[in-house]
């Protein structure tokens, strides 16, 4: 079955230390993870930032940002979701219209660590949050 997987999502399934980490990792296995193709580089700065602040060490930073490449994540280009993102220009970002369009074209669930966007007004697709 696929999942959508956003970069919040990736980033806490890749640091693996906390409760959160543990339920992204689990709940993304057994699913082919799909997303957009700028989720990479949203996560890939995410580690950055966690490094920068003191949340990770260079150390787990750079293992992370190793293991992303191995998700085995399917990456979709912008052009076949351009119209559906820009309908929702009024309510969300275009960077979140992407994954939530995604998602509505593969009938999949997003999953995300972002209640906000779990809660977008005009998607079409479910979501997955933590407990």
């Amino acid at each position: 079955m696929m999942l959508v997987v956003d970069a919040s999502f990736v980033t806490a399934a890749l640091q693996g230390n906390d409760d959160t980490a543990a339920w992204a990792a689990e709940t993304m296995s057994g699913h082919v993870p799909a997303a957009p193709h700028l989720m990479p580089v949203e996560v890939a700065s995410s580690l950055r930032r966690a490094e920068r602040l003191g949340q990770l060490s260079a150390g787990v930073a750079a293992i992370a940002h190793g293991d992303l490449s191995e998700l085995g994540v399917d990456l979709y280009p912008y052009e076949p979701f351009a119209e559906r993102v820009w309908e929702m220009r009024h309510t969300i970002t275009s960077y979140d219209a992407w994954y939530i369009a995604v998602a509505e074209a593969l009938e999949a669930p997003l999953a995300t660590l972002d209640r906000r966007l779990a809660r977008a007004k005009g998607s079409r697709c479910d979501f997955v949050t933590p407990p």
